[in-house]
């Protein structure tokens, strides 16, 4: 059961950290794995409780904990969350709680398409020099979009012949 436990805690502790391993979850980290797991329901655990266990277990100066640190946590939040059960039972219903879960990311700001804001995003209605900032996908073209790329081919501008110099010299 530790081992699925470990699973959850690196997926946490390496969400929104592009820096992190996975060996060390932050503060933030293990408040959204207790929230998203169902540790956290409100009323017997309260975010304050989850911020005082990550204190309590982590070392002085330290800003992570370790998936060591992690568990002794779990067991502390397992005896406040499960007060009926014994401390390996309460313990073993965190795992469980834990089970196969993965980051959720509800509540995220999507992109609004309501109203007039459809009509100024699509770039199939735009005209002018506008429209030739995007290909037909509607990405943009990044720099080639913005500025007039010369052509640095050594060819006179309006040459219609370009490109055929070795055709005609080698005969």
């Amino acid at each position: 059961m530790a081992s699925e436990a470990g699973k959850t805690f690196q997926r946490f502790a390496v969400f929104g950290e592009s820096s992190s391993s996975g060996t060390e979850m932050n503060n933030k980290n293990f408040s959204k794995l207790c929230k998203d797991c169902g540790i956290m329901d409100g009323k017997i655990v309260t975010s304050t409780d989850v911020d005082i266990v990550f204190s309590k277990v982590k070392a002085k100066n330290a800003r992570t904990i370790t998936f060591q640190q992690f568990q002794e946590a779990m067991k502390e939040l397992g005896q406040k969350r499960f007060k009926d059960k014994k401390p390996d039972e309460a313990l073993e219903n965190i795992y469980k709680l834990m089970e196969g879960k993965d980051p959720a990311t509800t509540g995220v700001t999507k992109a609004t398409t309501v109203g007039g804001v459809s009509r100024l995003t699509d770039t199939s209605k735009y005209t002018g020099t506008h429209k030739e900032r995007f290909d037909e996908s509607g990405k943009g073209k990044g720099i080639a979009g913005r500025e007039e790329m010369t052509d640095k081919s050594g060819y006179v501008s309006g040459y219609k012949g370009a490109g055929t110099y070795d055709k005609k010299s080698s005969k």
